[in-house]
């Protein structure tokens, strides 16, 4: 054994040293259709007008009030209902970690369907907190009886429910939603990474109950290389909450990015209108394939059960077109892979690659 590795053994955690980190796949000079981005750029003449506005903004200092202008801005694009508040996080992964830190008190669990987004589980993990996955039903749809089975007996903290769920794709049946979200003792994080192209949001649940907050990110709008999530909640809440956020988490050029993305939105609606058409055909043309079996989506991913998903993730791959294979993940998730929606060009691309791999 190194010196360094004895040394590391004294300092680092165990269970982390155990851990597998998050894996991102190579994709230069691929068709990258593995993890949910738009794939629009905007117009060349918005590009050129943010590009000026950026060059303005004075990096030589830290945020400052434009994070505010931000909150306000995204709280009105969201419809945020009055006495509600709203939270930046680097992503909605540091507000999944500040999460998982806020409710670090003795004997905490984390409770979320399997499969299911990877972070509820790692960020609690982290934290020291118990995770408790519950296996949604054969039909990826929410295992009522098991769900409450488990709030009952676990007490969790933090309920996670993804509206629509990752890798799955679906929308749950909203009485089951409400009927966890009444039983929780805890927190419920509605985590609506993929609203904007899904036919129902949760903001409503907000007006209805004190313990619920919705978690939204800019990331599928259309800026995941910008990292914008957001938390709104009750005011008390929140301010908890944010106690623990880093005083500057949000950069001054991702904040302004994200001020002009909001100030052309119609933009934005646009491309997510042509990614729920696409998305749309796609499920008609996989369900015509043989042996390939798509499931309902209201993201902008399809998640599609073929006969070999080692062979089909290879042969698209060695065709230049990268998707995910997330047969690993969970046992539900037996030979499936997940198909980011992509431009109509990249998805014809997509369909062939898949065709000639099955």
């Amino acid at each position: 054994m190194s010196t360094l590795q004895k040394r590391m053994d004294r300092v680092i955690r165990q269970d982390i040293q155990s851990m597998h980190g998050y894996a991102v796949q190579p994709s230069a000079g691929m068709v990258k259709l593995d993890t949910m981005e738009n794939p629009f750029r905007l117009p060349a003449e918005l590009r050129e007008e943010l590009g000026k506005r950026l060059a303005e903004v004075a990096l030589n200092r830290y945020p400052a009030e434009r994070g505010d202008v931000l909150r306000a801005k995204l709280a009105e694009h969201a419809a945020m209902p009055e006495h509600c508040d709203i939270m930046l996080g680097n992503g909605s992964d540091e507000l999944i970690s500040l999460l998982a830190m806020a409710c670090d008190v003795p004997g905490s669990t984390v409770l979320a369907p399997l499969p299911g987004f990877v972070m509820y589980e790692m960020s609690a993990r982290l934290q020291g907190l118990k995770f408790v996955g519950v296996p949604l039903t054969a039909e990826f749809e929410l295992d009522l009886p098991a769900m409450l089975n488990a709030v009952r007996e676990h007490r969790p903290a933090l309920v996670y429910l993804a509206y629509p769920n990752n890798p799955t794709a679906n929308l749950w049946d909203d009485a089951a939603i409400d009927a966890i979200i009444e039983a929780a003792p805890g927190l419920v994080v509605m985590d609506e990474a993929y609203q904007p192209f899904a036919a129902r949001d949760s903001m409503a649940r907000l007006q209805r109950h004190e313990h619920v907050l919705l978690m939204r990110t800019m990331s599928k709008f259309g800026l995941a290389g910008v990292r914008i999530g957001y938390l709104i909640g009750r005011k008390p809440l929140i301010a908890e909450l944010d106690k623990l956020r880093p005083p500057f988490n949000i950069s001054v050029l991702n904040c302004e990015t994200a001020l002009f993305a909001l100030e052309h939105a119609d933009e934005y609606a646009r491309q997510a209108a042509i990614i729920r058409s696409e998305r749309d055909r796609l499920l008609g043309q996989l369900a015509e394939l043989p042996g390939v079996t798509p499931f309902k989506s209201q993201a902008n991913m399809i998640l599609a059960r073929v006969p070999d998903s080692k062979k089909a993730f290879e042969g698209m791959r060695s065709r230049g077109v990268l998707v995910k294979n997330v047969a690993f993940m969970h046992p539900l998730l037996e030979n499936c892979v997940r198909l980011t929606v992509g431009t109509p060009e990249e998805n014809v691309k997509m369909m062939d690659a898949l065709k000639a791999s099955l």
